[in-house]
């Protein structure tokens, strides 16, 4: 499993296709637990591009506060889960409320 958090400023940025960074965590299915932690540069955000991008990444879940419908239903295409509307955090933090079966989505701050 490869999980994807947009970053700015070292939290989970308010709409993914805006973030500055995206951190990518690999998860060992057997301990559920992060193996590797890399943070890339996304290409430039036009649409349809981040979700094709992320899946060459090899990404299974992205995690986000604000996500379009659009960008959902690319990413559902691809292969790849959304959890959307999810509370500013850190990458770190987020992924161990997940894998501990503690975060939940919220309002999705996105209105496109």
């Amino acid at each position: 499993m490869r999980i994807a958090v947009p970053v700015t400023d070292g939290a989970l940025a308010d709409h993914f296709g805006h973030c500055t960074t995206f951190t990518l965590f690999d998860v060992d299915p057997a301990t559920a637990a992060p193996t590797n932690r890399l943070d890339l540069t996304p290409p430039p955000h036009e649409p349809g591009v981040l979700p094709d991008w992320l899946a060459e990444h090899g990404v299974t879940l992205v995690i986000a506060a604000g996500m379009g419908s659009r960008a959902q239903n690319l990413f559902a295409q691809h292969g790849i889960t959304v959890i959307a509307g999810v509370g500013n955090a850190s990458p770190d933090v987020l992924v161990t409320q997940y894998l501990a079966g503690r975060l939940h989505a919220g309002d999705n701050l996105c209105d496109h």
